[in-house]
């Protein structure tokens, strides 16, 4: 059923300045400054089975759950995101440090393949009794993932042996056989890792294992969790959140019809399905994904492409529920929404995928990682009173390393191949050499993207080859110009996203594409409350937000933009290194309103001033002080 095959990111080449930077930035600072974090805190001792424990660095919490038992999950990102960086650029010390935390999980491993440091070093009799909360299953897919990204990257394979020791361990504990668990993990992470271990291999109990974690989810009579909990001597009523919907297992996973819960379980899951889907040539998986995907971006996201309004679930609510200030948008909600996107984009090549690909990417992901590399946002706002600020660490350090995994890796997202046709979903300066059929095709995008829609695509077959390059254009693109050696070609059609150029290519041949990027304004639908008489700014892939710094002679909350007002596009050189501001005359309500009294019988005065917007992804880079992305408008 898959349409099409994403080039590695080990076969992209990222040279523009905007990915160059973070690239370059990551390696050179996000990576080491995470690997001291994890010693720091004691996650790297971990994993050497100290003897006796040392006394827990994180008490339990109200739910009797102590966020140490994730630690494995963190070193899996951290190895899988210093493997994507190495792809780029190898380091002799990232590598020491990965071989040394492989020589540390080698000792722990026991006999039959079980690889988990806080059980076998704290809890040996309880293994496999609490999948529902201790997230074991969780924590062998992101070490799997580590192992994969690091074979990849450097073609070293004694880390993804003993992950696979793991994987066949689990294999054997779970199923629908006799004398197997029934179970699968409370957070879906391990389904897409055994998806990218299937592709790696091609050994298909991998798939299997996969596919019967995503079809045993959610059956009933009794649920799993629930003989689970009795088997703990534990009331299943009492679970802490009450419904299984929280970890989308209410119901088998086809019968869904609303994206509930636990955003980045959510996401994973949906991602496996996608895969499951691509390779099963299950139709029915594909129908519930296109199902769950319409629900989620037509009445669930944020401009941002953040999901996951609520803090108390770290996940969904309701229909049209999106506040600003309170939103929580986990960064690694957006950055799991990229994964599910690319899975579905590659059924069928559909550019509305690409879409929210690419606004996740640009904005509610990449906010989430500052641009000194060393601190984070967990939760990503619209809006902000000043007191949202960046963190270097946290207790469940998650989106530390999965915002720097999907930066490092972000070349995986840009081409993809057909049986006779090359894709470009993503722009900016970059370069791959592929496989079509037989032949070898070399491309070399050059872009200022995004803060420019030029692009220019040099392509140099090893022969002369036909195939179709096609070309996204993006949702928010009003027009779209394209030029073949020099020639403009009539106004193209767009099929579902996307220019197809279908002809006998030559080396030396160039495309150039033009893709106007003018400042829009953005109106959300009336049904979301927060948003009532507000708009949001966009200029290309960018959203754009207000911050107080920009107006020091303004109260940010006082600014209203009026609906005449012409939206500038500004280039300042002076702004982290070079960025393209929005420039707006605005109003100032409430002039004077300090000496006021409380309520009046006439409009407060409104005095002149003028907006400065910057990209959403860049905010509170300059310390925290207020933020809005939706703005009132007069």
């Amino acid at each position: 059923m898959r349409s099409y095959t994403p080039v590695r990111f080990t076969d992209v080449a990222i040279e523009g300045r905007f990915w160059r930077e973070r690239l370059e930035t990551v390696l050179t600072r996000t990576i080491p400054s995470q690997y001291e974090l994890l010693r720091e805190t004691g996650i790297l001792e971990s994993l050497t089975i100290p003897v006796p424990p040392p006394p827990l660095r994180i008490p339990p919490g109200a739910h009797g759950l102590s966020m140490q038992v994730f630690w494995d999950s963190d070193v899996g990102k951290w190895i899988e995101s210093a493997s994507y960086v190495l792809a780029h650029r190898r380091d002799t010390q990232t590598e020491a440090r990965i071989d040394e935390i492989t020589d540390w999980l080698a000792q722990a491993q026991l006999p039959d393949g079980y690889l988990n440091c806080w059980y076998i070093g704290r809890e040996p009799d309880k293994r496999w009794t609490n999948l529902r909360d201790r997230h074991e299953l969780y924590n062998a897919g992101h070490l799997l993932e580590g192992a994969l990204a690091y074979f990849q990257a450097t073609g070293r394979r004694r880390l993804l042996d003993i992950l696979c020791r793991y994987v066949d361990h689990i294999a054997e504990v779970f199923g629908p056989g006799p004398g197997q668990k029934r179970g699968y993990c409370g957070h879906q992470e391990i389904e897409l890792a055994l998806m990218k271990l299937y592709r790696a291999t091609g050994t298909r109990k991998y798939l299997e294992l996969a596919a019967y974690f995503i079809n045993e989810r959610g059956h009933t009579a009794p649920h799993y969790f629930d003989v689970e909990a009795r088997a703990r001597g534990e009331d299943p009523a009492a679970y802490w959140f009450s419904t299984y919907e929280y970890s989308q297992s209410h119901m088998p996973v086809r019968q869904q019809r609303t994206v509930v819960g636990h955003a980045v379980r959510a996401m994973y899951m949906y991602s496996a399905m996608a895969d499951l889907a691509a390779e099963l040539a299950d139709d029915s998986l594909k129908q519930t994904c296109e199902r769950l995907w319409d629900h989620v971006t037509t009445k669930r996201m944020y401009v941002t492409a953040g999901i996951g309004p609520s803090s108390s679930n770290e996940g969904f609510t309701q229909d049209y529920d999106l506040p600003n200030e309170t939103a929580y948008a986990e960064t690694c909600a957006s950055v799991a929404l990229i994964f599910w996107a690319q899975r579905m984009l590659h059924l069928d090549n559909d550019g509305r995928y690409a879409d929210v690909l690419e606004t996740a990417l640009y904005n509610g992901a990449l906010s989430g990682l500052s641009r000194d590399g060393t601190h984070y946002f967990y939760q990503n706002p619209l809006a902000s009173d000043g007191s949202h600020v960046r963190w270097k660490w946290h207790p469940c350090p998650c989106c530390t390393m999965n915002v720097s995994r999907l930066v490092a890796s972000v070349g995986g997202y840009f081409y993809s191949v057909g049986s006779d046709a090359v894709a470009v979903h993503l722009y900016g300066s970059s370069s791959t050499s592929l496989t079509l059929g037989e032949r070898t095709v070399r491309l070399r995008q050059e872009s200022d993207y995004p803060w420019s829609g030029s692009v220019k695509i040099s392509i140099d077959p090893d022969a002369p080859t036909r195939f179709t390059l096609k070309l996204r254009i993006p949702g928010w693109a009003r027009s779209a110009s394209v030029k073949v050696q020099g020639q403009e070609l009539p106004t193209p059609e767009v099929q579902r996203g996307y220019i197809e150029l279908d002809r006998t290519w030559q080396a030396g041949d160039v495309v150039e594409l033009e893709l106007p990027m003018p400042v829009e304004r953005v109106h959300a639908n009336p049904l979301v409350q927060a948003d009532v008489g507000r708009v949001a700014l966009r200029r290309g892939p960018l959203l754009y937000c207000v911050e107080q710094i920009d107006h020091p002679q303004a109260t940010l909350g006082l600014l209203r933009l009026p609906r005449d007002s012409a939206l500038n596009a500004v280039t300042r050189a002076d702004l982290f290194d070079g960025i393209v501001t929005v420039v707006a005359e605005a109003g100032e309500a409430g002039a004077g309103a300090a000496a006021a009294p409380l309520y009046a019988n006439r409009p407060f005065d409104t005095r002149p001033a003028t907006l400065t917007a910057i990209p959403y992804f860049l905010w509170n880079n300059r310390g925290p002080n207020r933020m809005q992305v939706w703005l009132p408008e007069i």
